[in-house]
């Protein structure tokens, strides 16, 4: 990470231009001989069995492979036993849906008989009501035709003037007497008829009272059945669990057999893959360093322009306190075309691969003894080792093109141009933390990018971070 604070930097003693071709070329030689340390990205490796540990995982699955064949059985016959138990609970169920169903039924048919009590018993008391009432008239009619005179009289029929007039008017009197004792008889035919109904109704009542005994009884019956049902189903349920969990534990120990077969090779087959992404990689950073390295001993230009570039700057030590030497006047920016100058910056930091981290170190021509923090840095001794921090490292890539940048990432994220991070090109500095006070590293194209970490680690290559990277990136070059 890039110093945090406003330190200035220390000078350098400004050495021949024979010394800086010389220190590169050590630097160069230092990155093969560390082999790139962990400036790779090749990822951790994997574990990788022994000749032995292969045998004899071979031979403890030749031993189990009768006990694998068992567990396949045990898988096969569970199955089975979860099928006939859900097929047993789904019969208990419907059976209870049932019962329910013909309890409904049932209390459906008692409120229809209820009903049909209810209303003959209603029809009969009219019945009996207008049978009276008829009662009533033919008495009242009776009493006329004895006690007063008039035309159904029987005293006018004794007073007729001639035995004619008597005879019809006996005949009158008969017909009148038999419409009322019609009207009678018809009233109490109909009030036989209710009484028919009642007593039908009453039959059909008692029929409903059974059915609604019945149903009470269904009724009972149901709400065993369900109780029983749902017993037997948590019971069965329970089993089932239990089959499951044999069922589940077989099948992990026959994977597990399986595993065993095949595992360790496969860990074999991946170590041998990773060995080769490993070697691969590191082939290819050690030649990209060694070129860099060398293109960077070859551009005497450029490191004229970084030595300009450091001449006058205060030392890079809070406890220093001695004027700064005078400085030189700032180098021009050289010709040439943006892609070259992307590709001087871009190999003066891919020149310092496997470099240690030193919080602190590096400047102008290259990496310096890092300082103290205090802290996490002085538990790593970074105040006695020779390399660069996160922004020393740009300092010194950006110097070969006469380009100060100020050792704090988070003054280094001001200059330039910014440009969207998702727009980043090589040669960009991408920046983490507010106003990029946590890191900078340099960008340079396929997801990649070169940094000085963290104390402890090297100079590298890695993948660019996107967790918690600035929404811009810095270009220096345009």
């Amino acid at each position: 990470m890039g110093l945090q604070g406003g330190a200035m930097r220390r000078p350098v003693k400004r050495r021949g231009r024979s010394v800086r071709i010389a220190t590169e070329l050590l630097v160069a030689l230092i990155v093969l001989a560390l082999g790139m340390g962990s400036g790779h990205a090749v990822p951790p490796p994997p574990p990788n069995p022994s000749d032995s540990d292969l045998n004899a995982a071979g031979a403890q699955v030749d031993a189990g492979v009768g006990e694998v064949g068992a567990l396949i059985n045990q898988v096969a016959v569970a199955e089975q036993q979860l099928q006939q138990l859900d097929d047993a609970v789904a019969t208990r169920r419907e059976a209870v849906n049932k019962a329910l169903v013909d309890l409904q039924m049932a209390r459906d048919a008692a409120d229809a008989a209820a009903r049909m009590v209810a209303q003959c018993q209603q029809d009969l008391t009219e019945a009996g009501a207008k049978v009276g009432t008829a009662h009533q008239d033919f008495d009242k009619y009776v009493a006329q035709v004895y006690m007063r005179p008039g035309s159904t009289s029987l005293v006018n029929y004794l007073a007729a003037p001639s035995p004619e007039i008597a005879l019809n008017r006996a005949q009158v009197l008969t017909i009148a007497s038999k419409n009322q004792k019609q009207v009678v008889d018809g009233l109490r035919h109909a009030q036989v008829d209710q009484a028919n109904k009642t007593s039908v109704a009453k039959q059909a009542q008692q029929a409903a009272d059974a059915a609604a005994a019945a149903a009470d009884t269904k009724k009972t019956e149901a709400q065993n059945a369900v109780t029983a049902a749902q017993a037997q189903f948590d019971q069965e349920n329970s089993r089932r669990a239990d089959l499951v969990g044999q069922r589940d534990s077989a099948q992990r120990r026959l994977d597990a057999a399986r595993a065993n077969v095949a595992g360790l090779q496969n860990q074999r087959d991946a170590y041998i893959a990773w060995d080769q992404q490993r070697k691969a990689e590191e082939a290819a950073a050690r030649a990209a360093a060694v070129a860099a390295a060398a293109r960077v001993a070859a551009d005497r230009a450029a490191a004229d322009r970084a030595n300009q570039v450091g001449q006058g700057h205060r030392p890079h030590v809070v406890q220093d306190t001695s004027p700064p030497p005078k400085r030189s006047i700032q180098p021009s920016r050289p010709s040439g075309s943006r892609s070259q100058l992307v590709e001087t910056v871009v190999d003066r930091a891919m020149s310092q691969l496997g470099v240690d981290y030193a919080w602190g170190g590096g400047d102008e021509d290259g990496p310096t003894l890092g300082i103290r923090d205090g802290g996490t840095a002085d538990s790593y001794g970074d105040y006695a080792k020779t390399g660069f921090d996160c922004s020393g490292l740009m300092i010194y890539a950006f110097a070969g093109i006469g380009v100060s940048l100020p050792h704090y990432s988070g003054y280094q994220y001001t200059m330039g141009t910014r440009v969207p991070v998702a727009e980043r090109a090589r040669g960009d500095m991408l920046f983490w933390g507010p106003g990029g006070s946590q890191h900078v590293a340099l960008y340079i194209g396929n997801n990649k990018m070169v940094e000085a970490p963290q104390s402890g680690e090297v100079v590298r290559v890695s993948a660019v971070r996107e967790d918690g990277i600035m929404p811009y990136a810095v270009r220096i070059i345009t």
